[in-house]
């Protein structure tokens, strides 16, 4: 059936849920943090094992992305879309109502795996709605934009359900929005043809298995050393599970990840660029959180609270600035500009003070990065996915998920290995309350100082890498077929 544009009314409606999708994902990530004290003391996590409750959802989610958005070329973008949201409803509803630590981390994984059935589909459908057309742009900007609202909203949201109802209802918050997304999509998103071939399992396995070992190898290694057995295996075994992974996919008709696709122009540049912003704006967000609470004092609502003004101007950077600039002066510049005024809010947080204020050492920095954010992310994203086959838009979708979420969680634990490292050794100087504050403060600033090396490698790599464009990414729409 040829290809047709749904009306423009039902276009910015679809784009609504999309958007909800990327605000859910997001928030399911950043709504745990202030009620992990609360799981820790109820299910009787460990320490060493409560960072599992954020590690075992980023896992299952970058995991198995490139899985979702195959699945989401071969079955069709909207089926896969309400399974991913199913499967998000039913982990959501297991980590909430969980009475012990392995519960609590399967309902996590599970929330994982919904939000790598949803992200990539929801991509596609974007692409459907609005490739080839003027409003891409602007629609890629309403989407990014969800994910900033996402983080922040979690913290917020998280602080108050923790506070006032309980730590399972941080988890219960996501089952309604599932399930009114789950009804209204047959409505308001077009069905989109699926293609022909088969799902790589044995793809998806090594490809999960590889990433879940790198990622604990790098979690655990500032608690049983860089240089121990346990450390040492997981980093050799995830990597050889990668090579296998490369080697599966070389050897496929039909791969997960069809290995041509990086000859695709701009593609693995912008897919750099999308990893090394995760890596660095997900580390900032963590840290200047902990900051908030950990050395000002500022209480889980006022630590949200104080995050809106950062929020705000990323959505309208997203949604009324780059859009704008990308048109007039491509993507490139954006991406490369982006970086730059990133590594320089970065830069100035890391001089923050133990004594500091929220005025003076918190607000002027996070608003110049997330100004740096809101330009670079939109043009990356468009580019990465714009760079791809029609058919192919799926995976690239599931591709560029995958680098930002693996290069948030790994860049998250090699900072909060510095960090931490730094903040033990000021702490073995000095004692008394002053010393706790400064040893906290001396670790956060050096993740952040970390977390801007990170913005100019994605700065002088995208300058390096990236081709100019005289205009915005985009892509011909998938075909429609009639629901």
């Amino acid at each position: 059936m040829p290809a047709s544009s749904p009306p423009t009314r039902r276009r910015w409606f679809g784009l609504a849920l999309i958007a909800a999708a990327q605000f859910v994902v997001i928030m399911d990530t950043s709504i745990i943090g202030v009620a992990l004290p609360d799981i820790q003391a109820e299910l009787g996590f460990t320490p060493e094992s409560l960072s599992w409750v954020f590690n075992a959802y980023v896992i299952a989610f970058g995991g198995l992305l490139l899985l979702g958005g195959r699945l989401s070329d071969v079955f069709g973008a909207r089926r896969v879309f309400i399974a991913g949201w199913l499967t998000l409803l039913i982990g959501s509803v297991l980590a909430g109502a969980a009475s012990n630590v392995g519960l609590e981390i399967a309902g996590r994984a599970v929330q994982g795996a919904g939000a790598a059935l949803i992200a990539p589909a929801a991509l596609t459908l974007l692409m459907t709605l609005f490739g080839g057309t003027a409003d891409l742009p602007r629609a890629f900007a309403v989407y990014g934009a969800a994910a900033p609202i996402g983080g922040t909203a979690g913290v917020f949201l998280g602080g108050v359900l923790t506070e006032y109802a309980s730590w399972p209802w941080v988890f219960y918050a996501t089952v309604p929005i599932a399930a009114l997304v789950i009804i209204l999509t047959p409505f308001a998103l077009p069905r989109v043809a699926g293609g022909r071939g088969r799902v790589d399992v044995a793809g998806a396995l090594t490809a999960t298995a590889g990433l879940a070992a790198i990622v604990y190898g790098v979690v655990r290694a500032p608690e049983v050393g860089w240089a121990s057995v346990e450390t040492i295996v997981a980093l050799v075994a995830g990597a050889a599970l990668l090579i296998a992974f490369f080697a599966i996919q070389a050897r496929r008709r039909t791969p997960l990840l069809r290995l041509g696709i990086f000859r695709a122009p701009q593609l693995g540049a912008a897919n750099l660029a999308q990893l090394l912003l995760g890596a660095a704006w997900v580390s900032m967000w963590f840290f200047l959180n902990l900051y908030l609470q950990q050395v000002l004092g500022a209480g889980a609502f006022a630590s949200g609270a104080a995050l809106l003004p950062m929020t705000a101007l990323i959505v309208v950077g997203m949604v009324a600035v780059a859009p704008r600039l990308q048109a007039r002066f491509g993507a490139k510049p954006l991406i490369v500009g982006g970086f730059a005024l990133l590594a320089v809010g970065l830069g100035w947080l890391a001089l923050a003070r133990p004594d500091g204020s929220y005025a003076v050492d918190v607000l002027p920095a996070s608003l110049v990065a997330a100004l740096g954010m809101a330009l670079a992310f939109v043009p990356s994203l468009g580019t990465a996915i714009g760079a791809a086959r029609p058919e192919e838009t799926g995976v690239a979708s599931g591709l560029v998920n995958t680098s930002y979420q693996i290069g948030s969680a790994i860049g998250l634990a090699v900072l909060t290995a510095v960090g931490a490292a730094v903040t033990a050794a000021v702490s073995s100087e000095a004692t008394g309350g002053a010393a706790d504050a400064a040893a906290l403060t001396a670790g956060f600033s050096s993740a952040f100082i970390g977390a801007a090396v990170l913005a100019v490698i994605g700065l002088v790599a995208s300058a390096v890498l990236l081709r100019a464009a005289p205009r915005s990414a985009s892509a011909p729409a998938e075909e429609l077929v009639d629901a």
